[in-house]
């Protein structure tokens, strides 16, 4: 995947805006804990009388390698192939403070994979909080362009018109101010913690 400066406001996994669908980007195992790595299963490992799924099963042919997208049971799963030839996958878990985001994903995939509900993807951002987000880099953009704090309490979304004495005490002052830090914030890098999103306070 291309990757860009943070700080030029490029982003180092790829865009949706390069993918057909925005639900079909793929993101690289090492910056997103719900990615799925798998490799060859190590031999004489598993319990005969249980074999694990075969990888053509999973969706995995013989000879793919890296990122795969597969939907199983209404749920979309990104997968990491870490070698081709692989016959008998098993899952690669890091053992590291994400450890936990890992197994649930992995979980999600065994629960589809057997006929399961997968259940909710818990790093699916909430609609408040992507509206908040839509705000953020909207504001940011306003004031780019040269917009106060006022002009945009008053453009943006359920703004309100105040007077120069409402203005300076109004609490619409500081909810601005603070849309367009997370705004900076955000194209300064931040953007990187949505991927960790819910997670992000672990690591």
């Amino acid at each position: 995947m291309p990757r860009r400066s943070p700080g030029a406001g490029g982003c180092d996994f790829e865009s949706v805006r390069t993918a057909l669908n925005p639900r079909s980007a793929l993101w690289t195992a090492a910056v997103l804990p719900g990615v799925i790595a798998l490799a060859d299963l190590p031999a004489g490992l598993a319990d005969p009388d249980h074999p694990p799924l075969a990888s053509v099963f999973i969706g995995v042919s013989a000879d793919q390698t890296g990122d795969v997208l597969i939907q199983r049971s209404g749920a979309l799963l990104r997968l990491h192939v870490v070698a081709a030839g692989m016959d008998m996958p098993s899952v690669v878990l890091p053992f590291d403070a994400l450890f936990e985001v890992r197994v649930q994903a992995a979980l999600r995939l065994w629960r589809a994979m057997t006929g399961r509900r997968p259940g909710p993807n818990p790093a699916t951002l909430s609609s408040e909080r992507t509206r908040r987000l839509i705000l953020a880099l909207r504001a940011l953009d306003g004031r780019a362009e040269g917009a106060s704090y006022r002009d945009l309490a008053c453009i943006l979304p359920g703004g309100i018109d105040l007077s120069d004495r409402s203005w300076i005490s109004h609490d619409a002052r500081d909810r601005i101010k603070r849309l367009v830090q997370l705004g900076q914030g955000m194209v300064r890098g931040g953007y990187r913690r949505l991927l960790l999103h819910p997670y992000r306070g672990r690591v």
